[in-house]
């Protein structure tokens, strides 16, 4: 599914509405796409297209949400940036790491910021990293090191009363392979538009939000059948997708209204690990 996702407050996520779009070699053959029930008003359309008109939907909807949240397929367009700016909207988008920037131009030993990879070094000289959790896997918490610097976008100005900042996310352990062989810690780019007074525990904080986009697409695939479908034609699919997304609205709701009881607690420390008794060492017994 193409989206962009509006989020609310930083413990809550509205998913879009969803959106198809037409490929290329079929917005091209109108015969194909009538056949599919494809309306003729719908055309070729580049991934940020439908996800600018759904932020238009959801403001004219009354949709209440603080912040834009999407990945790099999104963020590498200037077109969901520009709609951002023209409404002063903050956002936390993925980019590419040759995003264009207008940085410092360098000094000796230094190099000039001309793209957002170029801040590795200042982040590796300055080494001010914060280590949060970005939502929970198999394994727990994921935990990432997390940095921000302020930029300027080449060619952008943010909204007034608003500054774009560059934050690098890296894994805390070396796991990916480089071409030279050996295995280096993940670096990932996210653009951020935030307000001025915004801090930069904040901004880091929402940049670690927009993993949650994944979880959720999990979540409909796992509970709803999100992507288990058989159709072949367009009024089908959305009937389907927009189901499965109302199904979630729905558990959400239950879930929060009717939150799992808290385990009771056993007082006799005994019981609670049956078939051994109960131990105290003297380092432990501190009077």
């Amino acid at each position: 599914m193409d989206s962009a996702t509006p989020a609310a407050p930083a413990t809550e996520r509205i998913p879009p509405c969803p959106r198809k779009r037409a490929a290329a070699e079929w917005a091209e053959d109108r015969e194909r796409c009538r056949a599919a029930g494809i309306p003729d008003e719908v055309g070729f359309a580049t991934e940020p297209e439908p996800a600018v008109a759904m932020l238009e939907e959801a403001v004219a909807a009354g949709v209440p949400f603080s912040w834009v949240l999407a990945d790099s397929g999104y963020g590498r367009d200037p077109q969901v940036r520009a709609w951002c700016h023209d409404r002063s909207v903050p956002y936390v988008l993925g980019v590419p790491v040759d995003l264009p920037l207008d940085g410092p131009p360098g000094k000796p030993r230094h190099p000039a910021v001309k793209r957002a990879d170029d801040l590795l070094h200042y982040a590796r000289v300055r080494d001010q990293w914060e280590r949060r959790p970005c939502g929970f896997g198999t394994k727990g918490e994921r935990l990432y090191d997390w940095t921000a610097f302020a930029v300027e976008v080449k060619g952008e100005k943010p909204a007034e009363g608003s500054t774009h900042w560059m934050v690098l996310r890296r894994s805390p352990h070396p796991n990916r392979r480089g071409k030279d062989g050996k295995l280096h810690r993940e670096i990932a780019c996210f653009l951020v538009h935030a307000p001025n007074a915004t801090t930069a525990s904040e901004i880091i904080t929402r940049a670690g939000g927009r993993r949650q986009i994944e979880e959720d697409n999990e979540i409909n695939k796992q509970l709803d059948g999100f992507a288990q479908y058989q159709v072949r034609k367009w009024t089908p699919w959305h009937r389907h997708v927009t189901a499965c997304m109302l199904a979630t609205a729905f558990l959400a709701v239950q879930r929060a209204a009717f939150p799992e009881p808290e385990p009771e607690s056993d007082s006799d420390p005994e019981s609670s690990t049956p078939g051994k008794a109960l131990t105290t060492t003297g380092s432990e017994a501190t009077g």
